[in-house]
């Protein structure tokens, strides 16, 4: 009789012989299913098929479409690239191969110094191996046992990596063919399980990330279950690079970094026209919504973020600076300043709601390989606003909060997927008032009919959350806008208004930006329109192409009057043939360009091309101006 069920994740109970692994039993369920099948979820953790059932677990097997199966693959083929290692270079002595977020890498210690000309040659020493189709086996043994068998092996990072744990641990390996590596798991069945691969890169590592111990050669690869998905994959990665913000930012002249001041960007003229447009979108949003403006101080002291818990919290990330013999720090973040303008006078529940919205630049301590063009800086502008409201203001705001987002973000065609922050670990405040306020989220998500997933333990230090995700044109998602909901910080600084009884009441905070960092939303829309941006927020709008010298004077005139429409507008007079100067604005991504000669000034036309090849034939020049200062007006 059998004697071991599992739970599956459509509520159904199966049972099984006790002994019955995750792999037979799924085999048992469907043969078509065991054959993509790659490894288990049991109770939330990811399995490895080759483990035997447990009674009353709950049990999800898992394929390439989720990601447990996908990081199942691919740790697969890590140790299929060490293999291939090994047999080309026996010498080799091996760290740790993981699988990561698209794809895997290993870690290598070894006198040949690899370039990119090898990744070919172990690539085909790969395909070999997945030929062979070898089983992979799972092996158990005794802690000492382990390091004898891998002192025996001379491999010497294996053996530190088992000193390191308890003795009575029972270390795993995985066995191939004639290799055998150190690993928890889990793997495919089989090598022939892995078909389309493709090693990237390689990059030097230290070895357990520290700098004082030995650097060792990295090299990055990525499978997938289909030759399909890789090739689209790969495409994917090539179109990327061709949108690359650091690239295009140079090319466009947007932005540049300095070694006077790393992860601090300077922003440069065409760069400053694409960023004044943005927060002039976001000031006319934010004065439609009903927000009233404010600048809080750069550096404040240190009494104010102990009272905020930034001190104790967020120390290791804040710059700090002595004025007078007493500490200040250079704000990280803009909600302890927005505070001090509440408090500025009393309130009154009649005033709340009371929105408060601030580009404020603050300054965040960054490892240096951690910096990533605009992605990741050290100085940067959140879009930042603090809500004050009664309790049962909480709702409607949120609500408000909400819709002011999806506006935001429909802008710029950005679809988004939000995700319900929960508590952390060692967060302020107590259960009771994380509860309410997690509520309170959810209710707002729901009441707007919006879809969304929790992501437990990843709330602010302060209050539980809603972030944004938004996808760009290539499908990638970016975390950006986050909304939360603060019962801690209105109680630690003594915040107040005085209710409908005449007595004083503590407010309710909502914090939220949209944009996120400024900055990290315009490297986001650079990669998303590839640098050819609206017209309106186009750097340069228009470019005035005059044919000879002889048409200069009249495409000036035509620029001039542009100018005063606040229309941006260059014209191009080199001496140059003017199929040159139109590949020129192409590459520049200019949105229109004039093209003017002797038939155009004698008829005051203007021939119209616009970005990306398009010609839309000669038209008065007025009519384009009149059109331009209407795509312009509305944001087109």
């Amino acid at each position: 009789m059998a004697d071991v069920k599992i739970i599956l994740p459509d509520g159904s109970a199966k049972e099984y012989a006790a002994g019955t692994t995750l792999g037979e039993a799924v085999r048992q369920l469907s043969n078509s299913l065991a054959k993509k099948v790659l490894a288990a979820e049991v109770n939330g953790e990811l399995t490895d098929l080759r483990e035997e059932l447990v009674d009353g677990s709950t049990v999800s097997f898992l394929t390439f479409e989720q990601d447990g199966g996908k990081h199942t693959l691919r740790h697969t083929a890590s140790h299929i690239m060490a293999q291939a290692i090994k047999r080309l270079w026996p010498e080799a002595k091996l760290a740790i191969g993981p699988a990561i977020d698209k794809g895997f890498y290993y870690d290598i210690d070894m006198e040949h110094v690899l370039v990119p000309e090898d990744l070919p040659k172990i690539e085909k020493e790969m395909s070999r191996i997945v030929k062979e189709n070898l089983p992979i086996e799972k092996n158990v043994m005794p802690r000492q046992e382990a390091i004898e068998f891998f002192k025996n092996l001379n491999e010497d990072y294996k053996v530190e990596l088992i000193q390191d744990l308890p003795e009575d641990a029972i270390i795993s390996c995985y066995k191939q063919g004639d290799f055998i590596d150190l690993c928890a798991g889990p793997h495919a069945a089989s090598t022939g399980k892995v078909k389309a691969f493709k090693l990237q890169s390689i990059a030097g590592a230290y070895w357990r990330g520290d700098e004082k111990n030995k650097m060792l050669q990295r090299i990055y690869g990525t499978a997938f279950e289909k030759k399909e998905e890789l090739e689209a994959y790969l495409q994917l990665l090539e179109e990327a690079a061709k949108r690359d913000h650091r690239k295009l930012g140079k090319e466009l002249g947007l932005f540049v970094l300095k070694e006077e001041g790393p992860g601090f960007p300077f922003f440069l003229p065409k760069g400053m026209a694409l960023r004044n447009e943005l927060e002039t979108f976001w000031r006319e949003l934010h004065h439609e919504f009903e927000y009233v403006e404010i600048r809080t101080p750069v550096i404040l002291n240190r009494q104010l973020w102990e009272t905020s818990g930034h001190w104790d919290h967020y120390r290791e990330n804040m710059y700090t600076v002595q004025i007078d013999n007493e500490d200040y720090a250079i704000k990280p973040m803009n909600c302890p300043g927005g505070i001090l303008v509440y408090q500025n006078e009393m309130h009154s529940y009649r005033d709340l709601p009371i929105r408060m919205a601030e580009l404020g630049l603050v300054h965040r301590h960054e490892l240096s390989g951690a910096l990533h063009g605009l992605f990741r800086v050290r100085s940067f502008t959140q879009d930042d606003a603090h809500v004050f409201m009664t309790p049962e203001q909480i709702k409607p705001e949120l609500m408000k909060v909400i819709e002011l987002f999806d506006r935001t973000y429909s802008q710029f065609g950005l679809k988004y997927h939000v995700e319900l922050s929960t508590k952390p670990e060692g967060a302020l405040g107590d259960d009771h008032i994380w509860e309410l306020a997690t509520d309170a989220l959810r209710d707002a998500i729901e009441a707007k009919g919006i879809p969304y997933v929790v992501n437990p333990g990843d709330g602010a230090f302060y209050g539980p959350k809603l972030d944004y995700h938004i996808e760009d044109s290539l499908g990638r998602t970016w975390q950006c806008g986050t909304i939360q909901l603060d019962m801690n910080l209105p109680e630690r600084f003594g915040m107040e208004y005085i209710g409908e009884d005449g007595q004083k009441h503590r407010p309710i905070m909502i914090h939220r930006a949209c944009f996120g960092s400024l900055e990290r939303f315009i490297g986001i829309l650079t990669e998303h329109y590839a640098g050819a941006f609206p017209t309106w927020m186009a750097p340069v709008q228009v470019k005035v192409l005059p044919i000879s010298e002889k048409h200069v004077e009249y495409a000036n005139k035509i620029a001039k009057e542009m100018r005063h429409d606040y229309i941006r507008v260059e014209v191009d007079e080199r001496n140059e043939k003017i199929g040159y100067k139109v590949r020129q604005a192409q590459m520049e991504k200019v949105p229109y360009m004039l093209v003017v000669g002797e038939k155009e000034m004698e008829d005051g036309t203007v021939n119209v091309r616009k970005h990306g090849g398009d010609e839309l034939g000669t038209v008065k020049w007025e009519d384009f101006f009149k059109d331009i200062k209407e795509e312009v007006k509305n944001r087109k």
